[in-house]
């Protein structure tokens, strides 16, 4: 399974719109119910309005109902390389993912495998 959400990544990562960092990110993102959504990074002039992959996997997971998340597969590297080195979720990421995964939704990186709360410990909740 982790080896088939790493893919599903890698190819949302070629639609990745990142003309300003150069960067660019895919996601995949795996529901409770074994439904798959991806994401690519999607860049902005005024930078602030960037979305992350991560995030924009989750938008389009809760858009059809999905609420309940169990593992994200994420890549990244600059545009011109193929994704190696890890490429961990940004901070808001990580708290956007603990909204609907908890601590021990499952991360896949280039590297290995890590919930959720490891890399995000005492994150905020209601």
């Amino acid at each position: 399974m982790y080896k088939e959400l790493m893919e599903a990544a890698k190819r949302a990562r070629a639609n990745a719109y990142c003309r300003y960092s150069h960067f660019a990110v895919g996601a995949a993102l795996l529901t409770e119910d074994g439904s798959v959504f991806t994401g690519c990074n999607v860049e902005n002039a005024a930078y602030g309005e960037c979305i992350c992959a991560e995030r924009t996997a989750v938008v389009k997971a809760v858009s059809e109902g999905h609420r309940k998340f169990a593992a994200i597969a994420i890549c990244g590297a600059p545009e011109d390389e193929e994704p190696e080195k890890p490429c961990p979720p940004c901070g808001a990421c990580r708290q956007v993912l603990a909204e609907f995964g908890g601590g021990e939704m499952q991360v896949i990186l280039t590297d290995g495998v890590y919930t959720l709360g490891a890399l995000l410990p005492g994150r905020f909740s209601l």
